[in-house]
């Protein structure tokens, strides 16, 4: 089977936007045995287009494009596929009341223009948008312009991330499987680390599970900032069990750097572990200005864990909100080990929190001395066992220090939290 995805915007070719969907359909599909043979990125001009459509679906038995259905002057997607297929756009009055239905949820006057979202190339199957007012669309080419007796499916997303990968899970995956069932069934299963950098984690996998490989599981690595992912995957009846198998090898070998599976973050994991366990925490920040407090918040449920966040950039914060000793910040610096552990204790201590995380460092580019050049980074974590501080260098850009410090932090509390 072959797969073709087609990503349509300007703003993707003028480098506006970060085109997300390349990586994150492809790693869908692959996720349940389908690989995509090749994707493109066009701008969203009529004549390209139609031109990308038509050569794909000359090679293509699924093709996929993304964006070009709202309701603006620059969304053409849906009628130049429709004039390109030869099928008229008709009126859906169902998708007419889901437009309808969408403004009168937030209290709006729908726009005029919208309603053109509702006109859909006749024989379309209609993809429900939950999260916005473009429908998706699935349309069975048959025949293929130009090529009698042979068919295809095409597939037509709308842009947004938010609206599209809730249709795609929902519509698109169940009509691949009704449509292009798989010869053998397909299993997969990732393991996400931190902690761990790819070079190590293979190093310390790959000759155990080697006899698992030689009976044909697929081992892979992703590795991305703070993170690494480990993904298995099998095909034929027994490909569950050959995971399962492996699964007990990869959680034995490295399970005190794992914290979740398939796309869960390392604050999911957190809010969760902390709630089922009904611990508290609090933070305090530096250097990461808020970053773990907004990476814990964005969780729901998080306000069943989270007590208190105190971004205290300035010494005299530090002194104020968190207790810090003027002398330790005299004579260490604020950041410093002893610095940390007081932050932290004094974060715990004001909230009541089970636990604390605190964070010191310099993200640069400025602010180094001789002996702590940019990106050194004191972290603390107070709790009923005590205080416990680690040192690291990250020496990155400041968005990609604030993360990985963050990443760093929240690892130290997983490792204490995490089942054993």
């Amino acid at each position: 089977m072959v797969i073709e995805l087609i990503n349509t915007g300007a703003e993707l070719l003028l480098g506006r936007i970060l085109n997300t969907h390349q990586q994150w359909i492809c790693r869908q599909l692959s996720d349940i045995g389908y690989s995509v043979s090749r994707q493109v990125t066009v701008d969203d001009s009529a004549s390209s287009i139609e031109a990308s459509v038509a050569e794909s679906l000359g090679r293509a038995d699924l093709v996929i494009t993304t964006g070009g259905l709202g309701p603006t002057c620059d969304d053409r997607t849906r009628e130049r596929v429709a004039a390109l297929l030869g099928r008229r756009l008709v009126h859906r009055e169902e998708v007419m009341d889901q437009i309808r239905g969408y403004f009168a949820r937030f209290g709006r006057p729908m726009p005029d223009r919208t309603k053109v979202e509702a006109l859909v190339p006749e024989g379309a199957l209609i993809l429900p948008n939950a999260h916005g007012t473009a429908p998706g669309l699935a349309i069975s080419a048959n025949p293929r312009p130009g090529q009698p007796g042979r068919s295809a499916w095409l597939v037509l997303l709308p842009g947004p991330p938010r609206e599209l990968r809730p249709m795609f899970i929902d519509s698109v995956i169940p009509l691949l499987h009704r449509e292009f069932p798989l010869a053998e069934p397909h299993f997969s299963r990732t393991w996400r680390t931190s902690g761990i950098g790819e070079s190590f984690l293979e190093e310390r996998l790959e000759k155990p599970l080697q006899p698992y490989l030689e009976k044909g599981l697929d081992l892979g690595f992703c590795a991305r900032v703070g993170e690494v992912e480990v993904r298995l995957a099998a095909s034929g009846a027994d490909g569950l069990a050959k995971i399962s198998e492996a699964a007990t090898v990869i959680e034995a070998e490295v399970g005190d750097s794992i914290f979740g599976e398939g796309d869960e973050l390392l604050e999911m994991a957190l809010v969760q572990r902390m709630d089922a366990l009904g611990k508290t925490v609090a933070v305090a920040e530096s250097c990461t200005g808020g970053h773990i407090a907004n990476r814990l918040t964005n969780v729901p449920g998080a306000s069943a864990v989270l007590l208190a966040g105190y971004v205290t950039y300035s010494n005299a914060a530090k002194v104020r909100m968190l207790g810090v000793r003027e002398e330790s910040l005299r004579e260490h610096g604020a950041v410093s080990e002893v610095v940390a552990r007081e932050m932290a204790e004094g974060a715990r201590r004001d909230s009541g929190a089970d636990f604390a995380l605190a964070i010191t460092g310099i993200a640069g580019p400025s602010g180094a001395t001789a002996t702590k050049p940019v990106g050194t980074v004191f972290m603390a974590l107070a709790g009923p066992k005590g205080t416990t501080v680690k040192h690291y260098l990250n020496a990155l850009d400041r968005e990609t220090f604030k993360f990985l410090s963050a990443q760093q932090a929240m690892m130290m509390l997983w490792r204490e939290l995490r089942p054993m």
